[in-house]
């Protein structure tokens, strides 16, 4: 997807329905979306779909998981919209559209009217809008705690007084000075709540502001008819204290909130915003100008400052810097990059300006491939989560009910207590951290791994890795390098080394496997050869080889049917060696065999060491011979190793595992291992070559440290554990408050700090996933 930012304000919800919304403060439509090169910043078109759309998008105003239901409904009713997902975590929404029967205008509008606005993930004016709201918050909370400090002033003689210590005129002054100090709480400090609150009655639905706005409501009303009567049936008693407290605790709990879902996101926005707005690109007369990134093209040649991130996947024309590459790669130094070494997008110069040519730009990045696999996790739900939001309405409406009965069974008693209570009941049952428990965890532990250098694309992948018991391992490209070194090759009479190469490189060249591209590597080394040759209608067997018509470079000879890859593919005798090697073979049988190096990956052992010591059962399989294939277990320190596996065999074997009740995981190069990887519990893709959008795997390792797994599995098991603690104390919580509440034990204003305070401790106990677990150190 491409990455490049926007800059539109958000839409304000109009004030009647059916208006069109207009961004606020400007006077650009909405409408501007609607061109494909705007659309583009933001949304990503679907393999195999045309006319299919993905955008990310974030949404204003959310609080709790029934925000994210509702605005999933309003989305799904618009025509050509075929999915809705939004995360009430990380605000944001993953949209899949048809250009063929909607525009983003009318999507977005769609949202806007239901309340919650949205603008594209990757807009300009994103922080200047955070900045506002975290600024009103601020000023809200102030005038709340200003005003609780003076009304707590003007209630404490109430409550100190002897009977005939306070002349009742001084009572009622006091009363009415609560009464004018508790309006600015009401209308300035709980506005974004009643606002909220009849926007859903007006829809006729309901989320987590309405029960908290009633209780406001009917807190300072039953005060203020207390102060306007004191000798009517609510005169007994006032509770602006308590109304002024309830509303600052709460307040104060929203904001911490909000900064400390920032921080549990912070990895995943710091890369999915990672390129710049603008940069200076070279024009027709040699001079620098500054453009738009999403204007950027292949061939294009720009110039990126120091502390700039680079546009795009480019070659260093002129200069000599560093690189941090960190958060796409995993790798923490920086990397030093002269003239002719390649450059990410993405990654950020460190020292000094350089001058680079655009390879690739736009959604044909690396680094947009894992935007768009970060945007889509982000915006996905586990289980857990679903769970929370399918009981999420029903248990608001639950709530309402649940304050009705205490109210009614106290209001024989005393009426202005019994409301107190009803509104205590309200608050201390709403499910706030019920809603957060699961989303806020997953996302902190998302984010932590992205900083290690590990995707996830599913966050339910988390819950699934924490139960697995068993790792499975492909060998080739996997525990042992992604490269091979060419050793020796064999070839029948009549056939040359670079003759057999040749042919060789041009079936190779069609494969990804690390056995084809160390054929092709060095292949390319004889490419000016006379006698190079060129492939036709090739088709791969995954896990086996290659196979296609192949013929001399400028077709001058006849096409012959040829097969590289295993003895067993190719149709011929297995080699006596016990060295790694590929088959070459033709119509007339067997033509070469190229013998290829290996080396295990340095971390190997001490990741497979690290894995048995959390208890797991490791495996090997590979498609080798057996001697090949237990020499690298050997190595690596694995006891079972299954060889000359075919995709098929793979698959069996991991499913006769799982007969047996155990959960498995499979890593494998996320290509040619793509039955086996969909079959697992869950699955990582291993290695930097493989193509993001193509790797059949919920867990993307980008670096080269396998030591990453056994990192990635002690993370879900504290990202489950960290869940499952949430989940308890919001369900201790409720147990604990809810009869105190009910027993009229439990005032307004405590009941509020206990609201704040168990959302607070779920975000705080997410938190602690953020901090990245070290991975094994390599033997």
């Amino acid at each position: 997807m491409p990455t490049a930012s926007l800059s539109i304000a958000s839409p304000s919800p109009p004030s009647q329905p059916g208006k069109t919304p207009t961004p606020a403060g400007s006077a650009t439509p909405l409408s501007m979306l609607d061109e494909s090169d705007e659309w583009l910043a933001f949304s990503r078109s679907l393999p195999g779909q045309p006319s299919c759309w993905e955008s990310s998008v974030v949404f204003e105003g959310m609080h709790c998981a029934a925000c994210a239901l509702t605005i999933e409904e309003a989305l799904r009713q618009v025509p050509g919209v075929q999915s809705a997902q939004v995360s009430a975590a990380s605000h944001r929404g993953r949209i899949v559209w048809s250009d063929a029967s909607a525009k983003p205008s009318v999507w977005m509008q769609a949202a806007a009217r239901a309340g919650y606005p949205a603008v594209p993930a990757n807009d300009a004016l994103a922080n200047d809008r955070r900045l506002v709201e975290t600024r009103e918050a601020l000023w809200r909370l102030g005038v709340a705690g200003l005003c609780m400090m003076q009304v707590m002033m003007y209630a404490w003689p109430a409550y100190v007084a002897a009977p005939g210590d306070l002349a009742p005129d001084m009572a009622q002054l006091l009363r009415w000075a609560s009464w004018v100090l508790s309006l600015p709480v009401l209308l300035f400090s709980c506005a974004p709540f009643f606002r909220n609150a009849w926007r859903d009655l007006r829809h006729r639905r309901v989320s987590m502001d309405l029960p908290v706005a009633l209780g406001m409501g009917i807190t300072f009303a039953v005060s203020s008819f207390g102060t306007f009567e004191p000798r009517g049936i609510f005169g007994a008693e006032v509770y602006f204290d308590s109304f002024t407290m309830f509303v600052f605790f709460l307040l104060t709990g929203r904001w911490l909130e909000l900064r400390l879902r920032d921080r549990t996101a912070g990895a995943l926005e710091a890369l999915m915003n990672g390129l710049p707005a603008s940069v200076e690109r070279r024009g027709p007369g040699g001079a620098f100008e500054r453009v738009a990134v999403r204007r950027l093209a292949a061939g294009d040649v720009v110039r990126v400052l120091p502390g700039e991130a680079f546009p795009g996947d480019g070659i260093i024309l002129e200069g000599r810097t560093l690189a941090d590459e960190s958060l796409l790669t995993g790798e923490s130094r920086p990397l030093a990059r002269g003239q002719g070494d390649f450059v990410i997008a993405g990654s950020h110069n460190l020292a000094a300006p350089v001058v680079v040519r655009v390879e690739l730009a736009g959604g044909e990045t690396r680094f947009a491939q894992i935007v768009a696999l970060m945007e889509s996790a982000s915006a996905s739900k586990p289980e857990m989560a679903r769970l929370a939001d399918r009981i999420a309405k029903p248990f608001l409406l639950f709530v309402l009910a649940a304050g009705a009965g205490p109210g009614a069974y106290w209001w024989p008693h005393n009426p202005g207590h019994s409301l107190i209570v009803a509104v205590a009941v309200l608050i201390v049952t709403c499910p706030c951290a019920l809603s957060l428990a699961t989303p806020a965890a997953m996302l902190a532990s998302a984010g932590s791994l992205a900083r290690s250098g590990v995707l996830v694309r599913r966050l339910r992948a988390l819950e699934a890795l924490a139960a697995v018991d068993t790792v499975v391992f492909d060998k080739t490209g996997t525990l042992t390098r992604d490269a091979f070194a060419l050793g020796e090759v064999r070839t029948r009479p009549g056939i040359s080394r670079a003759d057999a190469l040749a042919m060789a490189a041009a079936l190779a060249a069609h494969s990804l496997h690390p056995v084809s591209r160390a054929l092709a590597a060095a292949g390319r080394e004889i490419g000016m050869h006379p006698q190079a040759w060129s492939a036709q209608d090739v088709q791969e067997a995954p896990g086996q080889g290659v196979s296609g018509q192949i013929c001399p470079a400028g077709g001058a000879g006849v096409a012959v049917a040829a097969r590289l890859g295993s003895a067993r593919f190719c149709r011929v005798a297995p080699a006596a060696s016990a060295a790694l090697h590929a088959c070459l073979s033709d119509d007339q049988g067997w033509v070469a065999t190229f013998e290829l190096q290996e080396d295990l990956r340095p971390d190997a052992r001490a990741a497979v060491a690290a894995l048995a010591a959390q208890g797991m059962g490791v495996h090997l399989l590979s498609g080798d011979l057996p001697e090949s294939a237990a020499r690298v277990a050997r190595q690596a320190g694995i006891v079972n190793c299954r060889a000359s596996c075919t995709p098929q065999d793979k698959l069996a074997f991991l499913r006769s595992l799982q007969a047996q009740g155990r959960k498995v995981a499979m890593v494998g190069d996320g290509l040619n291992d793509g039955p086996v990887l969909a079959g697992a519990h869950v699955s990582f893709a291993f290695g930097r070559a493989v193509p993001l959008a193509q790797a059949q795997s919920d867990l993307v390792v980008l670096g080269d440290r396998l030591g990453a797994v056994a990192q990635t599995l002690a993370q879900a098991r504290r990202t489950l554990g960290v869940v499952r603690q949430n989940l308890c104390w919001a369900a201790l919580y409720n147990a604990v408050c809810v009869p105190l509440a009910v027993a009229g034990w439990l005032p307004a204003w405590l009941a509020g700090i206990g609201m704040a305070l168990s959302s607070l401790l779920v975000v705080l106990n997410a938190l602690r996933l953020s901090a990245a677990i070290s991975p094994p150190e390599s033997a």
